[in-house]
């Protein structure tokens, strides 16, 4: 079964970082894309990065240039990078497999990003 739990989120001010983890159960990352997600208040959920077994990357418009999306196979985890921090990047943040799997869903990780 598998299982996602995310880490890293917290409090920053606007122009500040933080690197957000997702731990994985199994070896999910060898056969599927993984991505980060999130949800800002009375927002929909939305995919914000995407990286492929490949090693290839995707991100919304909103966090290009500014978020980093990578992966470790040897632990089993992936890394979403969060710099230059804005207010609109306040949400909680999810991973899961792309497209997204609804039993796959954990409790998120807070970002907080304030002005």
């Amino acid at each position: 079964q598998v299982q996602l739990v995310e880490s890293g989120g917290g409090l920053v001010q606007a122009g500040g970082s933080l690197r957000l983890s997702c731990a994985a159960s199994g070896s999910i990352f060898s056969i599927s894309a993984m991505g980060w997600y999130r949800q800002a208040p009375g927002k929909r959920r939305e995919l914000v990065a995407t990286i492929t077994t490949g090693v290839m990357t995707k991100y919304a418009d909103s966090v290009q240039g500014r978020f980093t999306i990578s992966r470790d196979y040897a632990k089993n985890t992936v890394y979403l990078q969060m710099n230059t921090l804005k207010p609109d990047d306040t949400a909680v943040y999810y991973c899961n497999v792309v497209p997204s799997d609804s039993r796959f869903w954990g409790q998120g990780t807070q970002v907080t990003v304030s002005s």
